[in-house]
This record gives structure tokens, C-alpha cells and sequence, in this order.
């Protein structure tokens, strides 16, 4: 969530960065007005309650009748502040997270820059078969048996598909330890505050989770969504810091709005297992960190010798939460991009 401070003290930086991000910048002064409202509702309270408080030390009949009307007054301003401080939070959280201000503005993804560039493609003289294809002919990857259970979008590896998962799995983990990650195995249903706390649920968000509405629950598309939480309402000494880890868990996407497009095989698919790098760190040192992450995964990629390059997100496809982003994009042989 928006520190509200910093909107008092600068509402154009955060109206030019709603705006940037493809969101309605009239948001924020929404919020300043119940900001306002509230700021002197907050006054009466307290000017009421006080002169309560003095009028409890008198035992004079005009006294109870004051405390009295008092009472009615606090019985009628109090839900009316609650009613704005809870309007003034929902609207909070509806204002994005400014991006950085080396990121370039962009409507959406076909903005977004290619900063880098690893490896060269090869070329075949014969037909390329995708990894479906390949899969299906090995027996590793079987996406007919998994619709019959679950629909489409889903999979099983069997074989050598699950050893190649788990090798990959156990590559992530020991390059990744030698950089002092702590590898976590964290909840895949988290409760909705902390999702959104993490600033996911609002702006649609919310339409691409698997939702558990009996118990106000939802599946993690990316163990961020958990270890972003893990440590709240607890403060870090400095010197513990970065404290970075290393989380693995089942991811669950609904994928919603990408019907047609990479759905072949199980590029896009509802379920999925992921290795996810997450630093806590000190706002100076966060843009150090974030690179240094961004060489991480590169050094994975290349060890694997896969080419690929790194795109650099524009304002419009960064999402809500995001300040900067980096996307790295593997050659595909079968599709020629």
C-alpha cells in the first residue's frame, strides 16, 4: 500500500504514475479528499472525547446532561469515520507503486525494451518438432490423460519429464546456495489480506487466481505471493539484511485472457512448478539487488545454454505492484521467436 505521507507530500508524482501505469489517475485526489474528511473527523472525536474526559471529574447535574449529548454526537461521528477511513484504505490500495524512473512509458508489452541479448540460435536442416511433439514421442509429457482429470491446460510429466523437472529443481537449488539463499517450501493457499497486501487482488488481479470462497483463500500463482507476507508486522535488525530466499512450490494461474496464444503443449497452463528469488533489503540497496538477481538468472540460463534476451518492461505492462521489471525470453526453435 501507498504510504499516505508521501501522497500528501508529492500527489502529482503519484497521478503522473497511475496515469504511466494505465490506471485512472483521479484516484488519488479521491483519496486526498478522504484524507481530508477524515482529518476532521479525527478532530471532533477528539476534542469530544476530551471534554468527556473533564466532565467525568464533575459530578454536577448540567455535567451528565453535556455527557449525554456528547455521547450521541460521538454515537453519530464515529461510524461516520470509520465509514471514511475504510474508503480512504480501499482507495489506497487502488493506486499503483510508481515505477522507476529509468523505466520507459509504454502502453503495453509491445513497448517493452530488449536491453540484452545471450547466445545465437541454431538452425536445423530438417524440421523442427516442438516440445509436445518430442514429449508425447518419449512418453514424458502427457497432456491427454491430465484433460481427462483436470481439463484442459493441464499435464503429467512422467519418466524422464519428472527427473528432468527435479535436475533442474536440484541446479536451481545448489547455484542459488552459493549466494546464501534459504530455500523455503511455502503455502500455496494464502488468505486474501495478505494477497492483497502484496498488491495483487485490485485492478483484476484477482481474475487470474484460483479463488477458495468458503474460506476466503486463494492458490499462489508464484511463491512471491507467499514469502512476500512471511515477515510481516516483524522489523529486520540491518545487519540481517538482504536475507534472500529461494522458494520452490506449485503455482496456480488461471491464465486468463491468453486463450489462443503459446496454449499448445504446456507453455501456458493453469498448474506448474517454479524456483522463485526473493530478497528483502534496504530501499538504497534495492536496485543493486533486483540486477543482481536479474545476473542470476541469466547465469542459469547460460550454464543451460539456451539463448535468449532480456526485456525491459514499459510503465503499461508492469502491473500494479511493480516498480521494474525484467522479463528473460528463451529462444524457441519450433516457433522461430
Amino acid at each position: 500500500m501507498i504510504d499516505i505521507q508521501k501522497l500528501r507530500e508529492n500527489p502529482a508524482l503519484f497521478r503522473e504514475a497511475t496515469k504511466n501505469k494505465g490506471f485512472n489517475p483521479d484516484v488519488v485526489d479521491e483519496v486526498l479528499r478522504f484524507d481530508k474528511e477524515r482529518k476532521e473527523l479525527v478532530q471532533k472525536v477528539e476534542k469530544l472525547r476530551g471534554e468527556r474526559n473533564e466532565l467525568s471529574k464533575k459530578q454536577a447535574a448540567n455535567s451528565q446532561e453535556r455527557g449525554r449529548e456528547i455521547k450521541k454526537h460521538l454515537q453519530d461521528i464515529e461510524p461516520q469515520l470509520k465509514r471514511v477511513q475504510d474508503s480512504m484504505q480501499e482507495l489506497l490500495l487502488r493506486i499503483p507503486n510508481p515505477s522507476e524512473i529509468d523505466v520507459k512509458v509504454g502502453k503495453n508489452d509491445t513497448e517493452n525494451e530488449i536491453i540484452k541479448t545471450w547466445g545465437e540460435p541454431r538452425t536445423f536442416d530438417f524440421p523442427v518438432k516442438d516440445h509436445l511433439e518430442i514429449g508425447e514421442s518419449l512418453d514424458i509429457i502427457d497432456v491427454k490423460r491430465a484433460a481427462k482429470i483436470s481439463g484442459a491446460r493441464f499435464y503429467f510429466l512422467k519418466g524422464d519429464g519428472a527427473r528432468l523437472e527435479w535436475a533442474l529443481l536440484q541446479f536451481a537449488v545448489e547455484t542459488l546456495s552459493k549466494h546464501n539463499f534459504i530455500p523455503v517450501i511455502p503455502p500455496v493457499i494464502i488468505n486474501q489480506s495478505s494477497m492483497q497486501g502484496m498488491g495483487y487482488i485490485e485492478h483484476g488481479g484477482i481474475d487470474d487466481m484460483f479463488v477458495l470462497e468458503r474460506d476466503g483463500k486463494v492458490l499462489v500463482g508464484t511463491s512471491e505471493q507467499s514469502i512476500g507476507p512471511m515477515h510481516m508486522d516483524e522489523v529486520f535488525d540491518i545487519k540481517e539484511l538482504p536475507r534472500r530466499y529461494m522458494g520452490y512450490s506449485a503455482c496456480f494461474r488461471r491464465e486468463a485472457g491468453s486463450y489462443g496464444k503459446d496454449t499448445r503443449g504446456i507453455i501456458r497452463v493453469h498448474q506448474f512448478n517454479k524456483v522463485e528469488m526473493f530478497s528483502y533489503t534496504t530501499p538504497e540497496q534495492g536496485n543493486k539487488e533486483h540486477e543482481f538477481l536479474l545476473s542470476l538468472e541469466e547465469s542459469l540460463f547460460q550454464a543451460l545454454k539456451i539463448p535468449y534476451h532480456v526485456s525491459k518492461m514499459c510503465t503499461g505492462d508492469l502491473g500494479a505492484p511493480a516498480s521494474r521489471k525484467y522479463d528473460i525470453e528463451a529462444w524457441m526453435p519450433s516457433q522461430q521467436k
